[in-house]
């Protein structure tokens, strides 16, 4: 069974506050814990309702009821299982390729699969400004569906890191360049910016060369697309070209 101090350590991991200072995070769902397992995150422990991952040491599996799985998911409907990982240390950036930049990006399901798509396009690093959500965000987590095991994530100042940086940048915006019809590099830094706001004023500042993906809609009245969804666009057309 959960106890008491358990459940309230994991519940406390919701909050962003109380990951960093325990310098520990959560996932949910066979397939990803199972990802996570595989890969150089430490397992703190791990939370069962089924007599699953014999290859997990005993000393760091509990076996425990859906009631008590419930105490401690973030899940409207819970897997059967939660595990939960320590925070690993950031590795160096490597500011060489091409690299994507995330500029006050807020949305957990965003971010999530704007790592699985880095993941499928073989980018290797992302930037987020300090503002963007959490990496281990249980939200974020849940959507990468493993791909946070495969994907550097930095958060930076990233006004401070554009500015040092050397690769040309790219940024995303309405009045750009065509980018199908645009030489892209193989080098470079991609920035997606803010759901709302798109990327802020500060950062525009900084960009090398502004790219749009055009509307083919008759009507013209589509005000933007997903940043997600760009990314994907994005990416796809980079890969493409080198």
């Amino acid at each position: 069974m959960v106890s008491k101090n358990q459940i309230k350590l994991i519940s406390g991991l919701h909050q962003k506050k109380q990951r960093f200072a325990n310098q520990l995070f959560f996932a949910e769902g066979v397939k990803v814990i199972q990802e996570l397992l595989q890969s150089n995150f430490e397992l703190e422990h791990l939370y069962t309702t089924l007599n699953d991952f014999q290859t997990v040491h005993a000393s760091k599996r509990t076996l425990i009821n859906e009631q008590e799985l419930k105490k401690i998911s973030a899940l409207s409907t819970p897997n059967s299982c939660l595990a939960v990982f320590k925070i690993p240390a950031e590795k160096e950036i490597i500011d060489s390729g091409l690299i994507l930049a995330l500029d006050d990006i807020r949305d957990p399901g965003n971010l999530g699969t704007i790592l699985r798509l880095c993941d499928w396009f073989g980018i290797k690093q992302i930037i987020c400004s300090k503002e963007t959500v959490d990496i281990y965000n249980p939200k974020v987590v849940q959507a990468t569906m493993g791909s946070i095991t495969r994907v550097n994530v930095n958060y930076v100042d990233l006004k401070l890191f554009l500015a040092q940086t050397k690769l040309p940048i790219f940024g995303t915006f309405m009045d750009g360049e065509n980018i199908y019809q645009s030489k892209l590099p193989q080098d470079g830094i991609i920035i997606m910016g803010n759901e709302a706001n798109g990327i802020s004023d500060e950062i525009e500042k900084i960009v090398t060369s502004r790219l749009t993906i055009p509307r083919f809609g008759e009507l013209q009245k589509t005000e933007s697309l997903n940043v997600a969804t760009a990314t994907a666009i994005i990416l796809s057309e980079f890969k493409r070209n080198s």
